[in-house]
């Protein structure tokens, strides 16, 4: 008869094997979704990638749904509540616009797949499984620091709401339309760290300088004279 310290860690085994195996399916299920979206994602497909049944796959997820909405949790909810937790938006504006933009797009490009779901999720659900979380982990961070940067006039005048989608969009295309603009460099991996860091760079050059109050040259002007 086992001892109670066998049983303990026999539990313990079983729980990580679990654990194993629910990531497993949470990858290849990532993949297929960035692929196929919501509608056309097949659960046959995900299962063959992994080695498991379907009934397995139903065992950890009620269903394909449900599956969907973790998959998109683990992908996004998660990163973006550790950059909310920075409480950026406390920094001066050019630096706490500076920083997330940096950091979301270091947490994008760990998961490039990402981008494509988002922009299907869009397309065949109008945003039905989006996870509302992220408006204001997302949107509502980027939003107080352009409103703290306009008021205190290191940024020019601008409708925060427009230039926080448009910031996202700046950072997230390249990533979902990689295999298009693959055609502007020849023999060039899209998604090599290399190019990753440039299009983080060129992203935050040309954002910073999107939102950068342009100084009033009438002023400057009539003070000289």
């Amino acid at each position: 008869m086992p001892s109670s310290r066998q049983a303990k860690s026999k539990r313990s085994i079983s729980g990580r094997d679990a654990e194993a195996t629910k990531a497993q399916i949470l990858d290849a299920a990532e993949q297929e979704f960035a692929i196929a979206g919501f509608a056309a994602a097949r659960t046959e497909t995900i299962a063959a990638q992994t080695g498991v049944t379907k009934t397995m796959i139903y065992y950890y997820f009620q269903n394909k749904e449900a599956l969907y909405q973790e998959v998109l949790n683990r992908a996004f909810i998660q990163p973006l509540g550790e950059i909310a937790q920075l409480n950026l938006e406390q920094l001066p504006p050019r630096q706490g616009l500076e920083s997330f933009t940096r950091m979301f797009l270091q947490q994008m490009s760990k998961k490039p797949s990402l981008a494509s779901m988002l922009f299907l999720e869009a397309i065949q659900n109008r945003g039905k499984y989006y996870p509302k979380e992220s408006i204001q982990q997302l949107y509502g961070t980027l939003i107080a620091i352009l409103e703290q940067g306009i008021s205190q006039g290191v940024f020019r005048p601008l409708e925060p709401k427009h230039t926080a989608v448009n910031i996202v969009g700046s950072c997230v295309f390249y990533l979902a339309a990689h295999e298009n603009v693959k055609h502007l460099w020849s023999g060039k991996r899209m998604l090599s760290k290399a190019m990753l860091e440039e299009h983080t760079q060129e992203s935050l050059n040309l954002i910073l300088a999107g939102v950068r109050a342009v100084p009033d040259m009438t002023k400057d002007s009539q003070t000289s004279d």
